[in-house]
């Protein structure tokens, strides 16, 4: 029975069961992607992450929800590189992952943090789509579309109480951006009063098999551009509102290319059987 290493890795968490959790499973090669499809969906998180090295500090890196492969996902990066740094025995300061993003690099920072590069994803303002505000149950004051639907609210307060109908979101964001459904929701955080965040988001991704993720760095791929542009400076400190868990991620605009960082823990490790 062909076993291998197993572990699940809370990504932008600054303790353990906050953040996102992904499944990170290190390979001597690919598995048919039937395989990697009914991997993932066994162990029924936002995304499983399959490692395969392929020279000096560099790995191929594959994403699978338990519904599809995907072709970009930050938490999942960062719990892959997190395993690779701390599991794997890699003593270098800096891994490339070759992907179906391209290359995408994550090196090691002071105090445990690890900082990731990955594209800006730039939107452009549309209007509000028919129903958006019916299936959120609040009405949003922008809206901007590129890769996923960003709707922009004015307090975190209205973000934290979105209880949203996320089959009409999937049909909406899946129409207004010709993508499969996502939508994210994010506020300026200075309406929170006390100025720990730049940003305080949620993620909704019915049409990938994920109601609502906890921890989306290429959700911050596109809210990065945008409220850096706002608020005027390129580093933002931003916060992923899931109920009960919240994750801690910070960016910084550097040209067409947007730093992820953000600190993980491992909390399961194991032996996966087939």
């Amino acid at each position: 029975m062909p076993e291998h290493r197993f572990f699940q890795i809370d990504a932008f968490a600054e303790r353990p069961m906050t953040g996102g959790p992904a499944a990170v499973m290190p390979m001597d090669a690919f598995p048919e992607p039937a395989v990697m499809q009914a991997i993932a969906a066994e162990n029924n998180l936002a995304e499983t992450a399959f490692l395969v090295a392929t020279g000096a500090g560099l790995w191929r890196l594959r994403w699978f929800t338990p519904l599809l492969e995907v072709p970009l996902c930050g938490h999942a990066t960062l719990a892959s590189a997190h395993a690779v740094f701390v599991h794997l025995g890699f003593a270098g300061a800096e891994i490339g992952f070759d992907t179906a993003s391209g290359r995408l690099t994550a090196r090691r920072l002071d105090g445990g943090r690890i900082e990731m590069d990955f594209p800006a994803q730039r939107s452009t303002r549309i209007e509000a789509p028919p129903g958006l505000a019916e299936a959120l149950g609040a009405a949003p004051s922008e809206v901007w579309a590129a890769q996923y639907l960003l709707a922009v609210f004015d307090t975190p307060a209205q973000i934290r109480a979105l209880a949203p109908d996320l089959e009409r979101i999937r049909s909406i964001a899946g129409t207004a951006t010709q993508g499969r459904g996502h939508l994210i929701c994010a506020a300026p955080g200075a309406a929170d009063g006390d100025g720990r965040y730049d940003v305080v988001s949620r993620f909704f991704a019915p049409g990938s098999g994920i109601p609502e993720d906890p921890a989306t760095g290429s959700a911050h791929c596109a809210i990065a551009p945008l409220f850096s542009e706002r608020l005027g400076r390129p580093e933002l400190t931003c916060f992923q509102a899931y109920p009960g868990r919240g994750a801690d991620i910070a960016t910084r605009m550097e040209g067409d290319r947007v730093k992820l960082i953000g600190r993980a823990r491992t909390v399961i490790e194991g032996v996966f059987r087939l």
